[in-house]
C-alpha cells in the first residue's frame, strides 16, 4: 500500500502540490457529485423519448436520439475523458458534455442536418481545436491575455457558477414574458421561497457556508450528503415529486428517493454513429463551415476561460496566471470534442463545477481519475446516482462562486481602461449564461478602449486577432442571413 501511494505521489506530484491522496479522492468525489447532473441533463437537451413528443428534438429527417442511449454515452465519454485528462494533463479539471454546445446542436444544428451529420461537425470542431493546440496557437493566446482579464475571467466564472446554482435550485427563476414586466428573473415563486426544494437549497448554502468558514475538512461533501438525506426525508413525508415543467414546486431534475432498479446495462449503440462530411453536402460548404466556426470559437474560449479560473483557484498558475504544461491540457480537452462527437454525446469540455473539488483540496490529476471512474460506474448505476437532487449539489456552486469572486482584488478598478473590460467580462458571463461570451466582450472592450486611449502599443497582436474573431462570432447570425 505504501508503495502504491509513493507511485501515485511521484506520478501526480501530490506532495509537491501540497495535497494528499485522501484530498484527491475526496475532491474527485465532490467534483463528480457536482457534475453528475450532466448525465441527467444532457439526455434531456439532446435526446427525446419519442419522435411524437411535442418537445422532441428531431433532426431534418425527423429522427431522435433516445434518452437512455444519450445518458449512457454521456457517462462513458465523461469517464474516459476525465481519466485521460487527469493522467496526461495532471490537473483536477473534470470533463463532460459541455452545456451550451449541446443546446446549440439540439436547437440550431440538428434541425438542418441529421444527428450523425451534426455530430460529424462536432468531431471536425475537435480536430481543429487539437490542431490549434498542437501548433501552440491556443497556448500563445492563453499567455497573451492580460493579467487583469485573467482575474476577471475567474471572478466572472465565480458569478456564473453561482448563478447556475441559484437557477438550478429554483431560488432564481425566469419570469414568463406574459407577465408584462421588464424584470427577466425573480426570487423563487412570486417573490417567495415557497417550495421544499428551494428550502433544501437554502439550508445547503448555509450549512456548507458554515462548514467552509470553520475550515471543516470535506465541508462541501458533508454538506451535500446531509442535504441529500434531508431532501430524501422531506420527499418521503410530503411527496414533493418532480417538476416536469408542470409542477413548479417539484424537484428540478432528480427526485431524492431510492429507485426501483439500482443497476442496468448501458446501451452504447450511439458510439460511432457519426457522419463526418454529410452536413457539407446537405446544407452546403459555406453554411456548414459557419456552423463549425461557431463551435470552434465557443469551445476554444469556453475551455480556456474555465482552465484559467480553475488553475488560479487551485493555486497552480504562475505570477501571470499561466498554467504550466497548458499545451497538453489543451490537446486533451480538444480531443473531448472528437470523442464526444464520435459517441453522439456532444462536445466534451472542462467543467467549471470542478471548482467544488478544488475547494475540497484537489490539486492533481488523481482527483480526475476518481471522477472519471465514478462516471464509468454511473453508466451502470444511472438510477442510483440520480438520488442526489440538483438542489443538494447546487449550494456547492454558490459557495465556490463566493470563493472565486475574490479574484477581483487583483484588478485595478481605479484605471477605467482596465475596469470596464474586466467588469464586462464578469457580468456578461452570468447574464448570457456563457463563459465564451464574457471573454469575447471583454477582449473586444480591452482592444477598443486601449486603442482609443493611447495604449495601442500595449495591446498584444494576438488580442487584435481574437477580438476580430469574436466580432465575427457575435455577428454570425447576420452573416449567415446575408449569404443564404
Amino acid at each position: 500500500m505504501a508503495g502504491t501511494s509513493r507511485l501515485l505521489d511521484n506520478y501526480f506530484k501530490i506532495t509537491e502540490r501540497g495535497s494528499t491522496v485522501s484530498n484527491e479522492v475526496r475532491g474527485g468525489l465532490v467534483t463528480f457529485v457536482a457534475m453528475a447532473y450532466i448525465v441527467v441533463l444532457n439526455p434531456l437537451i439532446l435526446g427525446s423519448f419519442s419522435p411524437d413528443d411535442a418537445a422532441a428534438k428531431t433532426d431534418v429527417l425527423g429522427n431522435i436520439l433516445p434518452v437512455t442511449q444519450v445518458a449512457a454515452v454521456t457517462a462513458l465519454v465523461a469517464g474516459v475523458m476525465s481519466i485521460a485528462f487527469g493522467i496526461i494533463a495532471n490537473y483536477p479539471f473534470g470533463i463532460a458534455a459541455g452545456l451550451g454546445i449541446n443546446a446549440l446542436l439540439a436547437v440550431t444544428i440538428a434541425p438542418q442536418v441529421t444527428w450523425p451529420e451534426a455530430m460529424g461537425l462536432v468531431v471536425i470542431d475537435g480536430i481543429i481545436i487539437v490542431v490549434l493546440a498542437i501548433s501552440g496557437f491556443r497556448t500563445a493566446v492563453f499567455n497573451a491575455v492580460p493579467d487583469a482579464l485573467k482575474s476577471a475571467i475567474v471572478a466572472g466564472i465565480g458569478m456564473f457558477i453561482a448563478f447556475i446554482g441559484f437557477v438550478d435550485a429554483g431560488f432564481v427563476r425566469r419570469i414568463p414574458d406574459v407577465a408584462g414586466t421588464s424584470v427577466p428573473v425573480g426570487l423563487g415563486i412570486s417573490g417567495s421561497i415557497s417550495t421544499w426544494p428551494t428550502v433544501i437549497f437554502v439550508f445547503g448554502v448555509l450549512l456548507m457556508g458554515i462548514l467552509v468558514a470553520r475550515k471543516v475538512r470535506g465541508g462541501l461533501l458533508i454538506g451535500i450528503v446531509v442535504t441529500t438525506v434531508l431532501a430524501a426525508i422531506i420527499e418521503a413525508i410530503w411527496h414533493v415529486g418532480p417538476s416536469k415543467g408542470v409542477n413548479p414546486s417539484g424537484w428540478n431534475l432528480s427526485v431524492p428517493a431510492m429507485p426501483d432498479v439500482l443497476a442496468q446495462m448501458p446501451d452504447l449503440s450511439l458510439v460511432g454513429d457519426v457522419n463526418l462530411f454529410g452536413a457539407f453536402t446537405r446544407i452546403g460548404v459555406l453554411a456548414a463551415s459557419l456552423l463549425v466556426f461557431t463551435l470552434v470559437l465557443a469551445n476554444f474560449f469556453d475551455a480556456m476561460g474555465t482552465m484559467t479560473g480553475l488553475g488560479k483557484e487551485a493555486g497552480l498558475t504562475d505570477e501571470h496566471g499561466n498554467l504550466p504544461g497548458i499545451g497538453k491540457a489543451f490537446v486533451v480537452e480538444g480531443a473531448g470534442a472528437i470523442v464526444g462527437g464520435g459517441a453522439s454525446a456532444s462536445s466534451n469540455t472542462v467543467f467549471v463545477e470542478s471548482a467544488s473539488g478544488i475547494a475540497e483540496g484537489a490539486r492533481t490529476g488523481l482527483a480526475n481519475v476518481v471522477t472519471g471512474l465514478l462516471f464509468l460506474a454511473a453508466m451502470f448505476l444511472t438510477p442510483l446516482y440520480s438520488v442526489v437532487p440538483i438542489e443538494a449539489a447546487a449550494p456547492a456552486l454558490v459557495i465556490v462562486g463566493a470563493l472565486m469572486i475574490g479574484q477581483v482584488r487583483d484588478i485595478d478598478f481605479t484605471k477605467f481602461d482596465i475596469a470596464l473590460p474586466a467588469f464586462l467580462t464578469i457580468v456578461v458571463m452570468p447574464f448570457t449564461y456563457s463563459i465564451a461570451n464574457g471573454i469575447g466582450v471583454g477582449f473586444i472592450a480591452w482592444v477598443v478602449i486601449g486603442a482609443f486611449s493611447g495604449k495601442i502599443k500595449q495591446i498584444h497582436p494576438l488580442l487584435w486577432v481574437v477580438a476580430g474573431l469574436f466580432v465575427a462570432y457575435f455577428a454570425v447570425g447576420p452573416i449567415t442571413d446575408a449569404i443564404t
